[in-house]
């Protein structure tokens, strides 16, 4: 198979028709709902030919193949496929690890931080547990982060937090140490993006996020598992090279290649998904429906949302709930 197959792997828009392009047992396929939540057998797939020169072709019984056209950029990412008459735009952030998802807030970052930190998270009934964060990077020198809200790299492309750190409540981060130890015989670490996130974060984010994009951020009245230090954003890295397992979709993606049963993607792709998934069920934590990369520890209900920025943290202070 040409070494063209892994760029066109991804979503294609035309109009409201979308299509999966992705590789199953060796082979690409064409798929004509993006919706992973329609079983296998209400969803058309129809296989994808690839020629050694590099050319590929829509495959029709009783028919001639139909020929599959390409558009690439100069990374050889594809942008858009064209098949008869009709051209479908890729709708994800591509295999490019920089072309992450990202959005222009209706107000500069600061802005949105200077009135975020002048309000309070809503008070809640509680009792809860009293607040024990633990910082992951302490735990395992197989930890390691990434921490993206710290950076320009996100869907912000500004950075939110003033420091980069990954916090959680104790219980949680203990389960989370044995995760990565049932992780490392198969050579995998853990690579973290986001842990306990203060309240005003989550605030931030809600208020810079457009409507179509708010599945995939937190509502502030609601609070999150995040601001409980109940919640992390992960990932899988090689142990020997240390670089980051890819997955059928980028961290953030604000697409259909989040969910944590999308498709697409390539076989191994999703074995590591699936992977790192059994893997985190299996010491208490849940996946969230819409990101792949989001696990909630089983305890979260008994812990309160927190408000205090990660450098009070650091200095031994922790955080109170607001309950009445």
């Amino acid at each position: 198979m040409s070494t063209d197959w892994k760029h066109l792997i991804g979503i294609y828009t035309h109009g409201k028709e979308t299509v999966i392009i992705g590789e199953r047992d060796r082979g690409l396929f064409w798929r004509f709902s993006a919706n992973p939540k329609l079983p296998a057998a209400q969803v058309s797939e129809v296989r994808i030919t690839a020629e050694p020169l590099g050319s590929f072709s829509l495959m029709r019984s009783g028919l001639n193949d139909l020929p599959i056209s390409l558009h690439k950029e100069s990374n050889e990412n594809v942008t858009t496929v064209t098949v008869g008459s009709t051209t479908f735009i890729r709708s994800d952030a591509s295999s490019d690890p920089m072309h992450f998802y990202h959005v222009s807030p209706a107000q500069p970052v600061a802005r949105l931080r200077e009135k975020a930190l002048k309000l309070s998270p809503p008070a809640e009934p509680g009792p809860f547990h009293k607040a024990d964060l633990v910082d992951l990077a302490t735990l395992d020198l197989a930890i390691h982060l990434d921490i993206r809200y710290a950076t320009a790299n996100n869907f912000l492309s500004t950075p939110v937090y003033t420091k980069a750190g990954a916090f959680m409540q104790r219980p949680a981060a203990e389960a989370l140490l044995h995760v990565l130890h049932k992780l490392e015989p198969l050579r995998y670490g853990l690579l973290i993006h986001d842990a306990y996130r203060p309240w005003y974060v989550t605030k931030i984010f809600w208020d810079a996020t457009p409507p179509e994009g708010k599945i995939f951020v937190a509502d502030p009245q609601k609070g999150s598992k995040h601001n409980r230090g109940c919640a992390v954003d992960l990932t899988l890295y090689d142990l020997a090279s240390g670089q980051a397992i890819e997955m059928p979709g980028l961290y953030d993606e604000m697409s259909p290649r989040s969910f944590p049963n999308f498709p697409g993607g390539t076989s191994l792709q999703r074995w590591h998904r699936d992977l790192l998934r059994r893997a985190m069920e299996s010491e208490g934590f849940t996946v969230n429906e819409d990101e792949w990369w989001h696990f909630d520890y089983k305890d979260w209900k008994q812990y309160g949302i927190l408000n205090v920025p990660f450098e009070k943290i650091a200095v031994g202070e922790q955080p109170a709930a607001v309950s009445h």
